[in-house]
């Protein structure tokens, strides 16, 4: 009988345990207001450190082909060995744009490459001329 109270004690303060890891965070504040003219404000943090604020507004409102949602946000948490990490990011017609220490960064484009890019985009009558001349590719 003693081994099953002991062994169900150690169930209890085990899983109370779990109970307390930071899956189980609470929200410490909370705010948030939406505009009838598409414009929002929102933000939240919790008790594990998470902070999030964001705000959007529609661009050229009634522009039937330049209308655009724009969203400016900031993230910040903790990551698992307890580095800060900081997020901000816009998102528009141009797409989702994050900024961050933590972000891998590309290698730079060799001279050579730029140099090509650079000349296309001064020179873009001569591709069009170089397409019409080449046969279409055909698959068969």
């Amino acid at each position: 009988m003693k081994q099953i109270i002991v062994g169900l004690s150690i169930l209890a303060l085990a899983s109370g345990a779990a109970i307390n890891d930071e899956s189980q965070a609470e929200i410490l504040s909370q705010d948030s207001e939406v505009n009838f003219d598409g414009s929002f404000r929102s933000s939240f943090q919790t008790s594990n450190g998470i902070s999030i604020q964001e705000q959007g507004q529609l661009k050229n409102a009634g522009s039937k082909n330049g209308e655009a949602q724009e969203v400016q946000g900031t993230i910040q948490y903790s990551s698992p060995d307890g580095t800060p990490v900081q997020l901000q990011y816009i998102a528009d017609e141009n797409g989702f744009q994050p900024q961050g220490g933590h972000l891998p960064v590309p290698p730079p484009i060799p001279d050579a490459i730029q140099k090509s890019i650079e000349w296309n985009a001064a020179h873009p009558e001569e591709q069009q001329e170089q397409a019409q001349q080449q046969p279409p590719n055909r698959r068969y």
